[in-house]
């Protein structure tokens, strides 16, 4: 069976845009997933890359437009500028990765808060927010060892820096990377062949 670590980040518009077709991919090639939120700040500041606010203006309106575009693509509707954008993403990721580790819906949940930030314009590090995603989806992971969560967290973000992530979303299968929502079918041309 082939395995997708899945580096991603709870911010990323582009995360969100992915939508549901990384499981959809998996399920047909019978691949497994293992999600790995990670602090995409450290990985760009490890990588060379810089913070939105800090690059060029002409970069910052191509990144305008290609938003728009996939936007009309996918057909998800979001919000350029949602209210509660950029806010610390640690929260939702946590229970993430705490409902990962208890064998939950991850990946529902993950895409849960993706939309509430980009659709709902809700604010993902509001408990209230996070109790509200878990439940949506129906997600109990008991009680959270918040440490164990957040040194899970740090883990994946070193794991991503050492195996050559630098943006998000990432896809790692095996040495094969990918990055970015747009490269999700040259991974499903990979794991066809494997």
């Amino acid at each position: 069976m082939a395995a997708i670590d899945y580096f991603f980040s709870l911010l990323s518009p582009w995360t969100y845009f992915a939508g549901a077709r990384l499981e959809e991919m998996a399920a047909a090639h019978g691949a497994a997933i293992t999600y790995k939120p990670i602090d995409a700040t450290r990985v760009f500041k490890a990588t060379g890359g810089l913070p939105l606010a800090e690059r060029p203006v002409a970069r910052q309106e191509y990144r305008a437009q290609e938003l728009r575009r996939t936007s009309a693509k996918t057909g998800m509707p979001y919000h350029f500028q949602p209210a509660h954008w950029p806010t610390d993403p640690e929260p939702a990721s946590l229970s993430v990765i705490a409902v990962a580790q208890a064998g939950g819906p991850a990946g529902a949940l993950a895409r849960a808060f993706l939309t509430a930030v980009w659709v709902e314009q809700k604010d993902i590090a509001d408990p209230a927010v996070v109790a509200e995603k878990l439940a949506e989806v129906g997600a109990e992971p008991g009680p959270i060892d918040l440490d164990a969560a957040r040194a899970l967290y740090e883990a994946n973000t070193d794991e991503a820096i050492a195996r050559g992530a630098f943006g998000v979303p990432f896809y790692i299968i095996g040495e094969e990377r990918f990055w970015g929502q747009d490269k999700l079918d040259d991974l499903a041309t990979h794991l066809a062949r494997l």
